[in-house]
């Protein structure tokens, strides 16, 4: 943004992933909803995606750089040595030359497009039960919001505080273990729920 306001427009961007005090199995967390949201917000914008310092690891290198053709990255821009164990840096991310010729032979270039009449009907049908399901979530949402309303006006009226952190640990316990029975991951749970959780504290402080 400063470097566009200095006049300069000719400008891309490297996603290179994200530190986070939380443990995960990549150098940096990729949040791939990020780049995605900026591709929506700047289409023009070339993105190139980092693998080598998002994995930090040479065997995760390959599935993010698929991750990131897969969701219409640019370009990718991946390290590579002749002796990876004995690169004077970042030796745990370096592949060889050769594994970086059979990454390229190997990695797909998917297609926009089913360019099938049959395929592409199923998936109108899809797509509409997901936008009824959709309609649903954002209905249910909207309703859970209202009793945290009545909720808030309930505790201001006793003076009670907002934050009632047993019943938020056993919430967060229950949804993790009723996403996990429906193939939900602990990470997409979290995220969800602690949203959600905002929000009701949110209209619990209007209350007040």
């Amino acid at each position: 943004e400063r470097i566009h306001g200095a006049g300069i427009d000719k400008l891309g961007v490297i996603h290179r992933g994200f530190s986070t005090y939380k443990k995960t199995g990549y150098r940096n967390n990729p949040q791939w909803q990020i780049p995605i949201d900026l591709k929506a917000e700047f289409p023009d914008l070339p993105v190139i995606c980092d693998p080598s310092h998002i994995g930090g690891r040479r065997n995760l290198i390959f599935d993010i750089c698929q991750t990131a053709l897969d969701l219409q990255f640019n370009g990718l821009m991946v390290e590579t040595h002749y002796d990876p164990d004995n690169a004077w840096s970042d030796a745990k991310q370096q592949i060889t030359p050769e594994t970086l010729v059979q990454y390229m032979i190997d990695l797909k270039i998917r297609n926009f497009k089913f360019n099938d009449e049959e395929i592409e009907v199923k998936m109108d049908s899809f797509r509409r039960e997901i936008k009824a399901i959709d309609n649903q979530i954002i209905e249910m949402l909207g309703d859970r919001m209202k009793i945290a309303d009545e909720i808030g006006k309930l505790k201001k009226k006793k003076n009670v505080a907002i934050l009632q952190s047993n019943v938020w640990t056993k919430t967060m316990e229950r949804m993790m273990e009723m996403g996990e029975e429906n193939g939900l991951s602990e990470a997409f749970i979290e995220k969800m729920f602690k949203a959600i959780h905002q929000e009701s504290i949110d209209h619990q402080k209007k209350m007040f």
